[in-house]
């Protein structure tokens, strides 16, 4: 088989979580060159410049390039993005374009596939969110040839989006492929690491909901007011770079000199995993609660609609965002008993590289099609 060119493209260090371990498979065999684009949070010293981490996990052809513009104008990041990377791509000549997710450099990376006859695979297509985000999302599925899905459910969706049956292939959600607590970093280097110095402590994560941009402010300031209310300790990570950002930033200044808080613009996955594992709860809005917590038993509050119509579990509480019943919840969590052992398998069970490498490994992959038509359901 003649070697394929593969680029991944990765914008935030939430979907590089979802990529690394299929980065790494390729990577590692003989029949792919693997290339990274990396653009968009990477780049941004503010949160954590998080391109770094895929210097140190040992990735080799790392394109970085800065695209964003104020974060109010997502329009123009996602112009910028179109550019640099149809640049990138006109020199590399590449077979396969990776793209995960429902970010404006996902949508980039499947507009300048589309747009110039070259395979673009979707992850994690077909899923339902809040916000901006499940547009963007459909949009990519619209513009890709191959699609790599969570589950079941999110195969179904793309379906009824007239995608082709035969392009959908159900991998499960690959950053579990990470989660195996055996491949973690210990607990106590972690804390050390961060120099973490609390005996118990929950994790805080809240994102900007940008289609209700007005109400950024009440909703962060309830979120703060409430964790301080609550008197427990949290680990706070900063929010992505969306419309609203700073808002929730400036909020968190409240809590800087608070010794209950520990505050980080970016945590390595593997670490977060870490912590995670050991901690009392989630609480936010964060993808985190709703996928990777359950995987390990532990409690989550989600808050808002952000996650709405997302997976459900026993171990995820929801609430709204005012002051009071934030707290009413983190009451209730405390109550919270999980006796099950028995790992959370609807976004699949850590093995979603080697399914990956299958994939690509097969002649029927690379002989699909970059024209495409809609499917009528029958």
């Amino acid at each position: 088989m003649k070697i394929k060119k593969i680029v991944f493209l990765t914008g935030t260090r939430a979907d590089f979580s979802k990529l690394k371990s299929l980065i790494r498979i390729s990577q590692n065999s003989n029949n792919y060159e693997v290339h990274i684009f990396a653009t968009g949070m990477h780049m941004n010293a503010k949160y954590g410049k998080t391109i770094d981490e895929i210097y140190k996990a040992g990735f080799k052809k790392v394109y970085p390039f800065i695209n964003h513009d104020t974060i109010e104008h997502m329009d123009r990041t996602l112009s910028k993005t179109i550019d640099g990377f149809s640049h990138f791509i006109s020199e590399l000549n590449p077979d396969l374009i990776i793209v995960h997710g429902d970010r404006v450099e996902a949508l980039s990376g499947a507009i300048v596939g589309s747009l110039n006859n070259i395979l673009v695979a979707h992850i994690e297509g077909g899923e339902v969110s809040g916000t901006i985000d499940e547009l963007i999302r459909h949009s990519v599925s619209k513009l890709s040839h191959i699609h790599l899905v969570a589950n079941e459910d999110a195969k179904k969706r793309l379906i009824q989006l007239g995608e082709y049956q035969n392009s959908i292939h159900i991998l499960g959600s690959p950053d579990l492929d990470l989660m195996n607590p055996k491949q973690l970093p210990k607990y106590e280097d972690v804390c050390e690491y961060y120099d973490v110095k609390f005996q118990d402590y929950s994790i805080a994560v809240f994102h900007p909901i940008t289609t209700d941009y007005k109400q950024v402010y009440f909703c962060i300031k309830e979120f703060v007011d409430a964790l301080i209310g609550s008197e427990l300790n949290y680990i706070v990570i900063y929010p992505n770079n969306d419309l609203g950002s700073n808002e929730i930033l400036n909020e968190y200044k409240k809590i800087e000199d608070n010794k209950r808080f520990k505050i980080f613009p970016s945590l390595r996955f593997e670490y977060f995993l870490t912590l995670l594992k050991n901690s009392e709860f989630i609480i936010g809005n964060s993808s985190s609660g709703i996928r990777e917590a359950p995987f390990y038993n532990i409690p989550t509050i989600d808050i808002g609609t952000r996650q709405k119509n997302r997976a459900n579990s026993p171990s995820i509480f929801h609430s709204g965002y005012e002051k009071i019943k934030i707290l009413k919840e983190i009451q209730n969590i405390k109550n919270y008993k999980n006796t099950s052992k028995e790992v959370q398998h609807y976004y699949g069970n850590g093995k979603s590289d080697v399914l990956f490498l299958e994939l690509l490994n097969s002649d029927k992959f690379w002989k699909i099609s970059c024209q495409k038509q809609f499917q009528d359901l029958k």
